[in-house]
């Protein structure tokens, strides 16, 4: 599964599309240590697949292998400096873990790669669009579609199934009625996000807390209103966004997605009534306390802001690249700027999470606050 500097260069001059998703190949890994890995590093950049660089100990790799341009940089050797991404246990494990998740959503891992090369170095809010061009497209895929598909299938219920004594939903979902049911009455709830004023701080609150604060529509809304409003309040000079209940946010809300008219709507709501690019536009400083689960969204926002604070059970994931899409919610553009392309690459294509500690050793968060994540209001 990894393979020699010398067998790739002799791969790609027989043929230059050995690898991308449609040659079915949509990951190469090579051993660092190899002669000629870093040349390796220079043309597998421009490659349509995911390009991963493997080192037992990165000090007996080439100086230039860095910056050669592979898309992860992995290492078995503990607390490695940036850009490499340090695993435990055997490498191997590791390596085979992402080529499975190259291999289940090919077009979405490219896609991935290819985005993050060349949205890394553009002014950050043309980064935002740049991904909502690829969620778009992804959005039409055949990736997104299976797995649309698969959601719809396992959230269908069982026939002859009483749902007096059915499960309760998970968390992110909401129960809806099904064929011929009468819906019942909507009741007004409290607002999925709350605002107050703390001098000329002004405290954002995401308040879905029963479905771990998950960003549907109305919480999209509100968090714009929220940022514009602070832009156009001379008396605000800072904003505070935090999360209500045990989670910061699990991302978006899965009961939403497939329900846009197309993927061209999809984009124009996404630059137009963008989260992150409304808080960049207020210009002001801002702090994300974050706790609990930091699921898609949940991660890709706070990293917008200059300062993240975590409680020390905070765990970030980023799971969009099993859903056949990328991130949403700008996390290609915030991320990278925080920890790094390779980095940020790793997170997003393998899905896996990371605590408190490990984000705050990547930077991800600026520091751990004991106690909650969302503070109280007035404290």
């Amino acid at each position: 599964m990894i393979s020699s500097s010398a067998a790739v260069l002799a791969e790609l001059r027989a043929d230059p599309e050995a690898f991308g998703p449609l040659s079915g190949r949509a990951l190469l890994a090579v051993d660092a240590a190899s002669a000629d890995a870093a040349r390796v590093g220079e043309l597998v950049q421009r490659l349509p697949c995911v390009c991963v660089a493997v080192a037992d100990d990165p000090q007996a790799t080439p100086g230039e292998i860095t910056t050669a341009g592979f898309d992860i940089l992995l290492t078995g050797r503990p607390h490695a400096p940036r850009p490499w991404v340090s695993v435990p246990g055997a490498v191997t494990a590791t390596v085979d873990l992402l080529f499975a998740a190259a291999a289940a959503n090919p077009f979405a891992a490219a896609a991935l790669v290819q985005l993050l090369r060349s949205s890394n170095g553009l002014d950050i809010r043309d980064a935002v669009v740049a991904e909502s061009f690829a969620y778009s497209a992804l959005q039409a895929g055949p990736e997104h579609a299976r797995w649309l598909a698969r959601r719809r299938h396992s959230a269908r219920p069982v026939r002859g199934t009483d749902r007096r004594h059915a499960a309760p939903a998970r968390a992110g979902t909401v129960q809806r009625p099904r064929p011929g049911e009468r819906e019942a009455p909507a009741v007004r709830s409290t607002p999925t996000v709350l605002l107050a004023r703390e001098g000329s701080t002004l405290v954002v609150t995401l308040n879905r807390p029963a479905v771990h604060n998950a960003v549907n529509t109305a919480v999209r809304d509100g968090l714009v209103g929220a940022f514009r409003l602070a832009g156009l309040d001379d008396d605000v000079t800072e904003i505070r966004l935090a999360g209500a209940g045990p989670s910061f946010s699990s991302g978006g809300d899965l009961v939403e997605f497939g329900t846009l008219p197309g993927p061209f709507e999809g984009h124009a709501v996404r630059t137009t009534r963008s989260i992150p690019l409304s808080l960049l536009a207020t210009g002001l400083p801002a702090t994300a306390w974050v706790h609990g689960l930091c699921i898609g969204a949940g991660a890709e926002l706070p990293a917008f802001c200059g300062r993240v604070v975590a409680a020390p059970d905070a765990t970030f994931r980023l799971p969009e690249t099993a859903m056949g899409l990328v991130p949403g919610a700008g996390g290609t553009a915030s991320l990278p700027r925080r920890i790094g392309r390779e980095r940020a690459t790793y997170l997003i294509l393998s899905g896996q999470p990371i605590g408190a500690e490990q984000a705050l050793a990547w930077g991800l968060v600026d520091e751990i606050a004991a106690g909650p994540g969302a503070p109280p209001a007035g404290g």
